[in-house]
């Protein structure tokens, strides 16, 4: 049986992360456990996380509390290191602000049998956004639109943050050489499994806005998405010359 590792980054989301994991857990697939990353929240999230698992026997939920907020990057490396660590079979990333349905894991988890990376995809036939702004639709669709010609790899969403990620993606990817802190992360991930040659299977989700909490979007995230990518543009166009 295989096993998985769900990694869900938290940064002050004590209203969304009770529900989160509820609805993983409640999907009932086997081998699966979770990793919550918290960057040291000061509403308690951790202590959220904490209490549910000590409240099941042989819990599945863990918690790696790190020290300050320094990005999404840095979280989702070291819950790699920790999914190393514990032999896991592969790891999904997963938002815990809710946007992300737990309810459609099993989809992502069955095309992971045949691919490294399942890129959990919006923008295919299938996928949908919900309760989003049309700027917030048009960042996200132009971002990837100039990820794919920039980069010159083929998927419909680069910027995405649900999908899964094999062990042997993880042993094979240089993890440590990786700077990115914000959702050029996602851009940077794909664009490795691309390069190494490793299958990728895009799957297509719907995307539900946050209710409650506050979005960690911010413009610099933004920019130094839009900057790493050019840069990687440039680097990639230059090095097949």
């Amino acid at each position: 049986m295989s096993t998985y590792l769900i990694c869900i980054p938290t940064y002050n989301e004590a209203e969304n992360i009770r529900g989160v994991i509820e609805r993983t857990l409640a999907t009932g697939i086997p081998g699966l456990s979770i990793l919550v990353i918290d960057d040291g929240s000061p509403d308690g999230t951790a202590n959220i996380v904490e209490a549910m698992a000590q409240g099941l026997a042989n819990s599945r939920i863990h918690l790696l509390k790190r020290s300050s907020k320094s990005g999404l990057g840095p979280a989702y490396l070291a819950a790699f290191a920790w999914a190393l660590e514990h032999s896991f079979d592969y790891v999904v990333e997963m938002d815990a602000d809710g946007s992300h349905q737990p309810e459609e894991l099993g989809r992502l988890l069955d095309a992971s049998r045949d691919a490294d990376l399942v890129l959990g995809t919006r923008w295919m036939t299938g996928g949908k956004v919900e309760n989003w702004p049309f700027y917030r639709r048009a960042i996200s669709r132009i971002g990837t639109w100039y990820a794919e010609i920039a980069l010159k790899v083929p998927y419909k969403d680069l910027t995405g943050g649900y999908r899964v990620l094999s062990k042997n993606l993880l042993e094979t990817l240089d993890l440590r050489s990786i700077q990115t802190l914000g959702y050029g992360f996602q851009i940077e991930i794909a664009m490795r499994a691309f390069d190494a040659g490793l299958k990728v299977a895009e799957v297509p989700i719907t995307f539900i806005e946050r209710t409650q909490g506050r979005s960690k979007m911010s413009k610099r995230i933004v920019f130094e998405a839009l900057e790493r990518t050019t840069i990687w543009g440039f680097q990639r166009r230059f090095n097949r010359r």
